[in-house]
């Protein structure tokens, strides 16, 4: 039985009840980092109901700094489950194992950093069908907390986190299987949300092997995150002193470090490489939401290197 820490259930893997909301929301993320060939990514998919529409997201990072990528908006009418887009997610043991697979195509970009105008991107380069099939396994705890349906909270009022173990292939067109073995960080929300409720985040996620992971949040000038050290604890974060580095003349995010003081009095010092960048955005009513999704080499308190995900969400007026 999988260690959960807070009010989360082992069923919580699958999808819940429609809420009224109109912007009522379930997603699922699943990050995935392969050391030994450069190469990482992640897969979300957030079923909106009640707008009619699923939002599917899939990266694979590539080792020279190209990307694979695709974004849709394929249609739904219930949130019986996880299987739009060519995307779909099976619960294999809940709390414990998924499968993720992605059947489609997707766009190859040289330079990701053009997806800053995703038109002229998807339109000016090459298309390819690819092959994506992953299975996560739990290598630390679940965390996270089920809020009450009355939370005024915008951003999903449920949410819990997992870091993974992640085995599985990717197939470009008619190649080889090509295998992968790695970690990650699965996420799963639930609740309104709107991109454009919160002002900033920062969402840093590493992992360093079985036995120790991180999440680093900084949303406004609220600090959280945990390190997980083990299959059975999480040690809170109780203080980030973060420092980025940024592409000349953009908010791109390159490199960043920083200090971390946990809730046992631990202190530990992480800098981080961005391998991989690609800037994503999203637009309602008017407003431009920046997020830069950056592939990350990390080296802990100068000794132990891992892999991940930061994340760095901006409103852009």
């Amino acid at each position: 039985m999988v260690t959960i820490i807070g009010n989360v259930r082992p069923e919580d893997d699958f999808t819940h009840p429609l809420g009224p909301e109109e912007n009522f929301n379930e997603s699922v993320y699943f990050n995935f980092f392969d050391r030994e060939r450069q190469m990482g990514g992640f897969l979300r998919i957030g079923n909106r109901a009640n707008e009619g529409y699923a939002e599917v997201t899939v990266i694979v990072y590539q080792p020279d700094g190209s990307a694979l990528f695709n974004y849709k908006r394929p249609q739904i009418s219930s949130n019986d489950g996880w299987n739009a887009g060519g995307l779909q997610v099976e619960v294999l043991e809940p709390g414990q194992r998924l499968r993720t697979t992605y059947e489609g195509s997707v766009v190859y970009l040289k330079d990701p950093r053009e997806m800053r105008e995703p038109s002229v991107a998807f339109k000016e380069n090459p298309h390819q069908r690819i092959r994506l099939d992953l299975v996560h396994e739990g290598v630390g705890p679940i965390y996270g907390h089920v809020a009450d349906a009355n939370s005024q909270n915008e951003f999903a009022r449920a949410h819990y986190e997992q870091h993974m173990r992640v085995t599985g292939t990717l197939q470009l067109g008619d190649g080889p299987e090509l295998p992968i073995t790695g970690y990650g960080l699965r996420d799963h929300s639930w609740g309104p949300r709107y991109w454009q409720s919160t002002p900033s985040y920062r969402w840093i996620t590493g992992n360093f092997g079985d036995d120790l992971g991180m999440v680093l949040s900084i949303v406004g000038e609220r600090i959280g995150g945990v390190f997980h050290k083990g299959p059975d604890t999480i040690i809170n974060v109780k203080d980030i002193a973060l420092e980025t580095e940024y592409e000349e003349g953009t908010n791109y995010h390159r490199a960043l470090k920083a200090t971390v003081t946990l809730a046992n009095g631990e202190v530990h010092e992480i800098e981080g490489t961005v391998r991989g960048f690609i800037p994503l955005r999203n637009r309602r009513a008017g407003k431009f939401t920046h997020i830069g999704e950056g592939m990350t080499e990390y080296v802990l308190d100068g000794e132990r290197r891992g892999y991940g995900l930061s994340e760095y969400l901006d409103q852009v007026e």
